[in-house]
């Protein structure tokens, strides 16, 4: 816990020098309309709301994912830098089983019985190929464009709670330590 008491009060210390970068460059006439919609505040609510943002949008194909998480930070007003670094949870190594896992959702949700096409990465010199990983990406199908969103959705819900939940958790335990040392006092 006091990690993350830790951490709360560096995030804190985080935002003046953020907003003195803001207004040192072009953006510096944004900073107002940027302000009232807390898109760099790193407080507990637009850091939950930025988290979801960016685990939402950290599934879009390609280099789109930055420029959606910076717009939905704006439109949910949450904090820019949370959800840009959130984006990052999809990489190359993450890509194939998050895709995996969004066609499974997808056939949850779709009607009818739907089969995982095999992998095969391969070109024809045997060695990986993008070409070969888009092809296997298309034989996906409905149930990968269904299962994207509604995985979207699911991981962003619980990145808002878990951001929720973690803020919180120094707080609850200092208001429990409160209470027995009132019992502790009480009882003497």
């Amino acid at each position: 816990m006091r990690m993350l008491s830790t951490l709360r009060r560096k995030l804190r210390h985080l935002e003046p020098s953020v907003r003195d970068q803001l207004a040192r460059t072009a953006l510096a006439r944004a900073v107002p309309w940027m302000e009232q919609r807390a898109l760099f505040r790193f407080q507990r609510e637009p850091l939950a709301r930025g988290v979801a943002a960016g685990l939402f949008c950290g599934l879009i194909p390609g280099p789109l994912q930055l420029v959606g998480a910076v717009g939905a930070c704006a439109w949910l007003r949450g904090n820019v830098v949370a959800g840009g670094v959130t984006t990052f949870y999809t990489n190359p190594l993450t890509t194939v089983p998050l895709y995996v896992l969004a066609f499974q959702v997808g056939s949850l949700v779709l009607p009818g019985e739907q089969s995982l096409p095999a992998f095969n990465a391969a070109g024809p010199a045997g060695a990986f190929s993008v070409q070969a990983l888009a092809e296997w990406m298309q034989a996906l199908g409905t149930p990968l464009l269904v299962g994207l969103p509604v995985l979207g959705l699911i991981l962003a819900v619980l990145g808002y709670a878990a951001v929720q939940a973690l803020w919180l958790a120094p707080v609850l335990q200092r208001g429990r330590r409160r209470q027995r040392a009132r019992a502790l006092r009480d009882q003497a």
